[in-house]
């Protein structure tokens, strides 16, 4: 720090330079009065108590090392201790200047006098010299404290200013920032909107087409189904048809057979009653017959035959009825069956 010019080292170093003047000054007019004023004060002391003579300029003189000491420290605190300060420091001074010229003042002694006085009068003009500086420094200080205190508190203003505007700036860029995020995190969720809106659409549209799809299988499967019942049922039917057409054939060639028999049987039988003597008429022989059913009781054998796969020879055996009858009931019972499947 600066002072008109000066540094506040070399401001520090003249205050040193003022403390170790007024003491040395002081510390050598204290010796000085104490070996001027011993003699004066052992020739109007009583005999014994010469030893005594030395405490009067030692008294005299701590009474000025107490005023200018504390003169310092007042002035350094930039304080004024008032009057009796002031009236102890001259008080002190003239004390001592009397004690130095007394012993030559008494006898006389001009020169002496003159002499005496160069260190108390020194002493005194120090002290108040040195007060003097030390209020003008105490004062300087002040002021360049005060220039320092509002410099720094330019300083700490402008300081806080720039802090302040970078602070704006920061928060002006943080804001651009944040918009910027906001607005790339509001694009990015609109995209991402987009294209779960999308994925969804295009999810819902896959669900569509496989539905569609299982429909159209299950349709086609369905088709198929119905295709092969209408297979089968018309193989069923072929095969029953030529079953009957078998059964037909073999029954017509049963009866051709049996027919043939008897054919046969009753032309040996006339044979052998040609060949015989005259007897009386012999019986035809014929086969035993089967008692025939009721037509309600012949339809519930057949109802039951088909059902159970019996052939068309076997029922009509047991119900006494024509096999061409027995066979036109089971073609009739065979498309009410066929008319029940379609419906």
């Amino acid at each position: 720090m600066k002072v008109a010019g000066i540094t506040s080292k070399q401001l520090a170093g003249a205050e040193r330079t003022l403390s170790l003047g007024t003491w040395t000054i002081t510390f050598g007019a204290i010796l000085f009065s104490v070996l001027t004023v011993t003699p004066l004060v052992q020739r109007t002391t009583p005999d014994g108590w010469d030893w005594a003579a030395p405490i009067l300029p030692l008294v005299v003189d701590s009474a000025v090392v107490i005023v200018i000491r504390l003169d310092a420290t007042v002035a350094r605190l930039g304080g004024d201790a008032g009057r009796w300060p002031a009236v102890l420091r001259w008080l002190t001074g003239l004390m001592t200047v009397a004690l130095n010229i007394g012993d030559s003042a008494l006898k006389g002694d001009v020169v002496g006098v003159g002499v005496h006085v160069v260190a108390p009068a020194l002493l005194i003009a120090t002290g108040e010299a040195g007060l003097a500086y030390r209020r003008a420094i105490s004062r300087r200080l002040d002021e360049v404290a005060h220039e320092q205190a509002a410099l720094v508190e330019r300083e700490r203003a402008q300081r806080e200013a720039r802090e302040q505007a970078a602070r704006g700036e920061r928060e002006r860029e943080r804001e651009t920032r944040e918009r910027r995020e906001r607005e790339a995190r509001e694009h990015a969720e609109r995209v991402e909107g987009q294209r779960a809106e999308r994925e969804a659409a295009e999810r819902r549209e896959l669900r569509e087409h496989e539905a569609r799809l299982q429909r159209e299988e299950s349709e086609r499967q369905e088709r198929a189904r119905r295709e092969q019942r209408q297979h089968e049922q018309e193989r069923e039917a072929r095969e029953q048809a030529e079953r009957e057409r078998r059964e037909q054939q073999e029954q017509a060639a049963l009866e051709q057979r049996e027919r043939q028999a008897r054919e046969r049987a009753e032309a040996a039988a006339r044979e052998r009653a040609a060949r015989a003597k005259p007897t009386p008429a012999p019986r035809t022989v014929n086969t035993p017959a089967v008692d025939k059913m009721n037509e309600q009781d012949a339809l519930a054998t057949v109802r039951s035959g088909h059902a159970a796969g019996h052939s068309v020879r076997a029922i009509a055996d047991r119900t006494g009825w024509s096999i061409g009858w027995v066979s036109a009931r089971l073609n009739e019972l065979r498309d009410d069956g066929q008319a029940s499947n379609a419906a």
